[in-house]
């Protein structure tokens, strides 16, 4: 877990789960992969076992011993709604962000049929707490836009998009209940290109329907070189945070302890 996330629009990572496997054009170039598949075979190390799915429960209760509010994004280096990752683990992830309530949870997902489906039923709760976002990737027609679809059929309180790596065109997409837009292009060795017109419509989307949008990156092999103006403009807006009253120290370490013997059954 990292308090310190290079990520543009989040403050912290939290990776009970490590490890994923490619579904569509946007996991391409995944930067988790890489990452991860540097340090395969180091004995000891966090991803010794490179980016092979696996679940890690002895960092289920990291969010409970912060004490000052951060926007956590949720399995930076998975997809909590893996195919391979048990209903339960997913469940007691759940219960840790309802514990944890002065942080706001960030959760972004590619397979947002099982997304959909969970939040309708066993992560009822969840879905409905509002420091808890819910959000899928976008990166094209064909695979993007069906999840916002799925993700606008979830009983969730925030609803976001990640458009990133933006790959096309999206021409008009369906805002509706929908509470936030993030959008970039892709970085790194082989990035495919975006092109301006596409962000700026999307921009202009956002701002007619009253959507939040946060311009992360133009990418390129040199992202720190292109930046993230848009027209002259930075545009870093968010949704409206709810924050929950920090418990003392001593009524953190019973939480903790509580959580533990929950999550322990």
């Amino acid at each position: 877990m990292s308090d310190k996330s290079k990520i543009e629009w989040t403050d912290a990572t939290w990776n009970p789960i490590r490890g994923c496997t490619k579904i569509s054009p946007g996991c391409k170039h995944c930067y988790a992969e890489t990452f991860a598949e540097r340090w395969r075979g180091i004995k000891g190390h966090p991803f010794e076992f490179g980016f092979d799915l696996r679940v890690v429960p002895e960092k289920l209760g990291d969010p409970l011993r912060w004490n000052q509010p951060r926007m956590i994004f949720v399995n930076s280096m998975s997809d909590l709604f893996h195919q391979n990752v048990p209903d339960e683990f997913i469940e007691k992830i759940c219960r840790v962000m309802m514990a944890a309530n002065w942080h706001t949870y960030q959760i972004l997902t590619k397979r947002s049929d099982r997304m959909r489906d969970l939040l309708k039923t066993k992560l009822r709760q969840a879905a409905e707490a509002t420091h808890i976002w819910w959000g899928v990737s976008v990166e094209n027609q064909r695979h993007g836009l069906p999840r916002v679809d799925q993700l606008r059929e979830t009983p969730a309180r925030v609803r976001f998009l990640s458009v990133e790596p933006l790959l096309e065109d999206l021409g008009t997409v369906n805002l509706k209940d929908i509470h936030w837009m993030i959008v970039g292009g892709e970085s790194g060795p082989g990035a495919r290109p975006i092109e301006s017109n596409w962000v700026i419509s999307l921009r202009d989307q956002c701002k007619k329907e009253k959507v939040p949008f946060f311009f992360k990156q133009w990418g390129g092999v040199r992202k720190k070189e292109s930046g993230r103006e848009l027209e002259g403009e930075t545009y870093s807006e968010f949704p409206n945070r709810m924050y929950g009253p920090v418990p003392s120290f001593s009524d953190r370490v019973a939480l903790l302890q509580s959580v533990n013997s929950l999550l322990s059954v």
